[in-house]
């Protein structure tokens, strides 16, 4: 499978970095920015753009706002997963009330997530 990405993604993911959602700063400015494993911010990968990507981690984080959960929201972000999975990623879908509601408790679970795959062997593939 080759590793490249969708060029024409490049500047719509340069302008989703300038135009985080709340949820999505919060997240970067107060936990994944300075976690010591590099994590990047609007990561294309083939032809969609997650909110967060980790390579050691083999990690892809998708924040869910309302449009996440209706009948088409649904069906294209089970797509999505479904591809960015074949890539040997993990996605992570949080809904954005618990960015909002349980901050702490998502940080720590992010945390165990990429300390349990750093202890896995590393795969054999990359970005």
């Amino acid at each position: 499978m080759e590793r490249k990405h969708n060029p024409k993604l490049t500047e719509n993911a340069k302008e989703l970095r300038k135009n985080m959602t709340k949820e999505e700063k919060h997240l970067w400015y107060d936990f994944l920015k300075g976690y010591p494993v590099r994590f990047l911010r609007q990561k294309i990968i083939d032809n969609y753009i997650a909110d967060f990507y980790c390579h050691r981690a083999r990690l892809v984080i998708e924040l869910d706002g309302s449009q996440h959960y209706t009948k088409d929201g649904l069906l294209k972000d089970k797509i999505r997963t479904e591809h960015i999975e074949k890539r040997d990623l993990t996605v992570l879908r949080i809904p954005n009330g618990e960015i909002n509601h349980n901050f702490e408790g998502i940080c720590r679970f992010i945390d165990e997530f990429v300390k349990e795959s750093l202890r896995q062997p590393p795969a054999d593939t990359s970005l």
